[in-house]
């Protein structure tokens, strides 16, 4: 209650009032505004393309886990990366990528040196909304893997022996067994991965210091830009169109993922 409905209920209710304290709809009208609704839009494509692609790529490392050890140290030095790298973000994140392929990053440095090869030939997309989609991923992927492999690995052996005795092969296992199972758990993965994207602040301020592409950024904005002198209630409305958006994907994840719970039970 005091460290998530207070702070929640008391940042919605500032977009409903002035400065003054005065009931006002001017705040929430303003999500309509052309410049808030493309926000909402970048952030919406940058967290789908970057769920998506997570979504993938932690699918198939966890499909390649399966023929690991669970016990083993493969499995376990993964299961700890995962644990570890799902939580790397925030200014470290972004530092990590500024001195990797920032202007004068060590791989920017090599490829350019090395190969005359320069990864910033139209601008340094890295400082703007494109480079986001690489440091987003950097934490979706071990984000999907803890959250997909205990669906994955819940596939019972059974199933597989059963689908062979009725004369079945490893192709029709996975098309009518394996990926409708597995269906909800990974619809349920991705839509986490879209809500964690949607709502990430720390890697994308430290990243792009300029401008307010995506939502969480227009907030900062209107909290402490001076051109934006009397409208800090603002922020309260953008918040609001984000707890909607994520109350929904999480709502839906929710439906998702007990239907999933009812054959991993």
């Amino acid at each position: 209650m005091l460290f998530l409905a207070v702070p929640t209920v008391l940042a919605i209710g500032s977009g409903f009032f002035d400065d003054d304290g005065t009931f006002t709809w001017s705040n929430i009208a303003a999500l309509g505004d052309p410049v808030v609704l493309n926000t909402f839009a970048n952030s919406a494509w940058l967290s789908a393309l970057t769920a998506v692609v997570g979504a993938l790529v932690g699918a198939l490392v966890c499909y390649a886990l399966l023929g690991a050890n669970p016990d083993g140290a493969i499995r376990s030095s993964i299961d700890a990366a995962a644990g570890v790298l799902a939580q790397f973000g925030g200014v470290m994140l972004a530092f990590a990528f500024i001195a990797t392929i920032g202007i004068q990053g060590v791989i920017t440095l090599f490829l350019k040196d090395t190969f005359g090869v320069d990864i910033f030939p139209n601008g340094t997309w890295l400082y703007e909304l494109p480079g986001l989609i690489l440091p987003y991923i950097y934490f979706q992927v071990p984000l999907m893997i803890i959250t997909f492999m205990p669906a994955l690995a819940a596939l019972k052996p059974q199933w597989a022996e059963a689908n062979l005795t009725l004369g079945g092969t490893g192709a029709s296992f996975w098309v009518r067994i394996g990926i409708p199972v597995l269906a909800p758990s990974f619809l349920a993965s991705l839509l986490l991965l879209f809500a964690n994207a949607f709502s990430s602040y720390a890697t994308a301020a430290a990243l792009a210091s300029q401008g307010s592409q995506i939502v969480p950024l227009q907030i900062r904005t209107a909290l402490t830009s001076e051109t934006l002198l009397g409208r800090e209630n603002l922020a309260g409305a953008l918040a609001l169109g984000m707890i909607i958006v994520v109350g929904v994907v999480m709502a839906l994840y929710s439906l998702i993922q007990r239907r999933a719970a009812r054959w991993q039970s």
